[in-house]
């Protein structure tokens, strides 16, 4: 071979050396490499700040000064039972109410009975104007309601109806309680009280709201499919979606996962489906099968417990107290006694309200839960952000440390959307994983 020929190969040879590079340096990246890639190229944080920003400032001022409304109006809420509680006691009303059933009957439960379904229709006449202005007219101010008055007051008397016949039943059973167990009637009343929560957390879904919107299955494969696919995954027993008609009520946009014992149920509004995109919806329904496979009721409903049992328990020394000083002057004999209701309900709504940061906290730890839960299962952390900001319209996006510890029961916008976003630059698709694997030590 020549030494012409000899440089020629050597050309050739570093040229196709070169080419080989190239295709290496273009092809496709592994999956691992584009995780690595997204853990470098996203900044949480700014991300974060970028969706934020896309939210026009005067959306901005309005979501504000609806959400921090709802801060006086918990103030008002709280301030109006204790007047009515007050007025009832001071007046002598819940007595004359009490006497009235002792004239009508002997039989205890008849004479509760007789008691309390005044006392409920007097308490929410005496509330309904606050009533209207915060379910009614506020809602239309800011644009979130959709009914004309009448509809709207036709499901505030069913929501009446509903109010009576359970309340009742809760008043019968407590006082029956009262009457048998003097002296540890706070202990067996928290447990009713947590009974009568537990059946309505699961039965509300399945019985009570169907009186008030109308439920049908999904028939959109494109969305009802991805649904039932995660919800298989996650072995939650249904077979299809129900679709709900929240529109004719409001703007806001809601999903849930709820039942037990074959009445497990998917439903979402159709404002979902008309306001967001399919990632949107995935990141929504995943969030609420959280939910579910995360035991959240159960959970919630021992959290609530505790509370109630600390609280009948603080009523139990605040309640007799009273009726030592104040009980001759309100007719009121003791625990047992119907008349003695508005007391009971005065101590009790004051506790709520001075523990609500610290429920609200209880609601928000699972809330975010079930976002970290939904982020795993539908992998849309920007189908998150995008709900995120739409969840904004009535809730305020940027809140202050404290105000989120006191008043929010959700995590806020701000932070939904940093999770996402810190999901999105940490997470690593399926599959594939950063770790090395040990060598086999098989020969």
């Amino acid at each position: 071979m020549t030494s012409r020929r000899i440089c020629q190969w050597l050309a050739l040879s570093l040229l196709f050396a070169v080419l080989v590079t190239a295709s290496a340096q273009t092809a496709t990246p592994t999956p691992s490499q584009v995780a690595a890639q997204n853990v470098k190229g996203i900044d949480p944080a700014a991300a974060t700040q970028a969706w934020l920003a896309t939210v026009p400032p005067e959306k901005r001022a309005k979501s504000d000064a609806y959400f921090e409304g709802g801060y006086w109006l918990l103030l008002w809420n709280f301030l109006v039972a204790t007047g009515i509680s007050m007025f009832l006691l001071a007046s002598r009303s819940s007595a004359r109410m009490r006497d009235f059933a002792e004239r009508i009957t002997r039989f205890k439960p008849f004479q509760v009975t007789l008691y309390a379904i005044p006392y409920l229709l007097l308490t929410y006449v005496l509330s309904f104007p606050l009533n209207l202005y915060q379910n009614f007219y506020r809602e239309h101010q800011y644009g979130l309601a959709t009914q004309s008055f009448l509809p709207w007051f036709r499901e505030q008397l069913i929501g009446l109806a509903v109010t009576l016949i359970a309340g009742t039943l809760l008043l019968i059973v407590l006082y029956a309680v009262f009457r048998r167990a003097p002296r540890t009637w706070w202990i067996w009343g928290a447990i009713v009280t947590v009974i009568f929560s537990f059946g309505g957390t699961f039965i509300s879904p399945v019985y009570i709201e169907p009186l008030f919107n109308t439920y049908k299955p999904l028939a959109d494969p494109k969305i009802r499919d991805p649904i039932l696919a995660m919800a298989q995954a996650n072995q939650i027993p249904v077979k299809q979606v129900f679709e709900v008609d929240a529109s004719r009520q409001t703007t806001r946009v809601s999903a849930n996962v709820s039942g037990f014992l074959g009445t497990t149920r998917i439903a979402l509004n159709d404002n979902l489906l008309k306001q967001c995109t399919l990632p949107e919806i995935r990141m929504v329904m995943a969030h609420e099968m959280g939910h579910y496979v995360l035991n959240h009721g159960a959970k919630l409903l021992t959290y609530s417990g505790i509370f109630i049992l600390v609280g009948f328990g603080l009523t139990r020394t605040l309640f007799d107290g009273a009726v030592r000083r104040w009980g001759n002057k309100w007719g009121v004999r003791g625990i047992a006694d119907p008349a003695g209701l508005p007391l009971l309900v005065l101590i009790l709504s004051t506790f709520i309200f001075v523990v609500t940061p610290f429920s609200n906290t209880v609601v928000r730890v699972t809330e975010r839960e079930a976002d970290a839960f939904g982020l795993n299962t539908s992998r849309e952390p920007d189908g998150m952000a995008q709900a995120a900001l739409k969840l904004g319209t009535y809730r305020k996006l940027n809140p202050t440390p404290l105000e989120e510890f006191i008043f929010y029961d959700h995590p806020s916008g701000r932070a939904r959307i940093r999770m996402a976003m810190d999901w999105k630059a940490a997470n690593l698709p399926a599959g594939e994983s950063t770790t090395v694997e040990a060598p086999s030590s098989s020969p």
